[in-house]
């Protein structure tokens, strides 16, 4: 038997198996589920937000079953997983007028976030429809933005958490391996930015990655009671030349390298990519360094 555990940047003794081994047999009638959540409540183990660290914690459970170390219940039902449902969103008919003209004369701006409310539909299909990625269901912390002049839709954002491994990002911030694994939620990940394809506004698209700047903080505050430092994204050199971004003051950190996160062959198997980032505070290096 292991006298360590690691799973999700935790460690694990002895006595934490014992404890769990000793906490299912005094549940005997508890479900997996159920057994997930009471650890979690006994351990505190939350998110940032108040939110049960649930997932994890089943994770970790299967992970010491697997092992041999402790033996959970019988499963009691085995629903699909919502993701192996979906066929994509639903195609929404959107208001597709043409929107043309200087910036000044589109009027004023609204940025709703609009992940968990009556526009998530809207977004989700205007993602899938007109965006060359198409759209995909985030996992873990995320927001949706949709951007509209007059009422009528122009632009789509899309941020979630940072990926993991990102070598020319993690040099620029100069933080150790336990630093990023600490820290990394204080950075948010632009995975997807769209103007829809009958907006014309010059200046348009830097202008909203302006505002979102100010914005974004302050829902994230908001939804995960924890600050993000700083903003990242990629951008597909042999598409676009990023130019919204870099007027909006982001910089250019470097390429990925090609091999995606779950490469194991080390050989490149897609597009290089353009790291670009955003500071949000003038100390952001030392708060993700310290994780003050």
């Amino acid at each position: 038997m292991a006298s360590e555990w690691r799973y999700r940047g935790h460690n694990f003794q002895t006595a934490d198996v014992d404890f769990i081994r000793g906490f299912i047999a005094a549940n005997p009638d508890a479900s997996r589920w159920a057994l997930s959540r009471k650890l979690c409540e006994v351990w505190n183990w939350k998110q940032p937000n108040g939110a049960l660290r649930d997932m994890v914690c089943r994770g970790l459970l299967l992970l010491l079953q697997r092992a041999g170390e402790i033996q959970l219940p019988p499963v009691r039902r085995s629903p699909q997983h919502f993701l192996s449902k979906q066929t994509g969103p639903e195609p929404l008919v959107p208001d597709n007028r043409p929107v043309r003209g200087p910036l000044g004369k589109l009027g004023p701006l609204v940025i709703e976030q609009v992940r968990r409310t009556p526009q998530e539909a809207l977004f989700n299909s205007l993602v899938e429809q007109y965006h060359y990625l198409g759209y995909e269901q985030p996992v873990g912390e995320h927001l949706k933005y949709l951007v509209s002049a007059q009422g009528q839709a122009v632009a789509c954002l899309a941020w979630s958490s940072s990926p993991r491994h990102l070598g020319c990002r993690d040099r620029y911030i100069g933080w150790d391996q336990q630093a990023r694994r600490r820290n990394l939620h204080l950075l948010a990940y632009n995975t997807r930015f769209l103007i829809l394809p009958w907006v014309q506004v010059e200046h348009l698209a830097s202008h909203i990655l302006g505002r979102m700047a100010k914005q974004l903080p302050r829902d994230w505050q908001g939804l995960y009671a924890h600050p993000v430092y700083l903003l990242e994204t990629f951008v597909d050199s042999e598409r676009f030349r990023g130019t919204c971004y870099r007027a909006a003051n982001w910089g250019v950190l470097g390429r990925t390298t090609g091999r995606g996160k779950n490469d194991s062959t080390n050989q490149v198997n897609r597009s290089l990519k353009e790291v670009l980032t955003l500071p949000l505070h003038r100390r952001f290096r030392e708060l993700l360094q310290e994780g003050r």
